[in-house]
């Protein structure tokens, strides 16, 4: 399964990159495959349990400084499908080349 999600410190000013490091920092630290870009944090793992932990985690890591927090989270449900955060991009990378 894949989650993205999205934590965001609210209460805080403008500038939240630093709470958003701490989301980041214990993603990282899992152990799981992950992806961060400019929106969401990508994480990669065998089961509900596994992945949501890391996600309550991640988010406690923020909620821990700000006195507010909002989560977004979208999840791809597919047992069995394993590597999906390459093989998903490497198939549409395929299909552009194709072009």
């Amino acid at each position: 399964m894949i989650v993205a999600f999205s934590v965001t410190p609210l209460g805080v000013g403008e500038d939240v990159g630093e709470y958003v490091a701490e989301a980041v920092r214990v993603v990282r630290e899992s152990g799981l495959p992950n992806r961060t870009d400019a929106m969401f944090t990508s994480i990669e793992g065998e089961s509900w349990d596994e992945v949501m932990d890391v996600v309550r985690r991640a988010v406690a890591a923020v909620e821990a400084r700000a006195p507010r927090v909002s989560l977004v989270l979208k999840a791809d449900i597919r047992p069995g499908v394993t590597d999906g955060l390459t093989s998903k991009v490497e198939t549409v990378e395929r299909h552009l080349a194709d072009q």
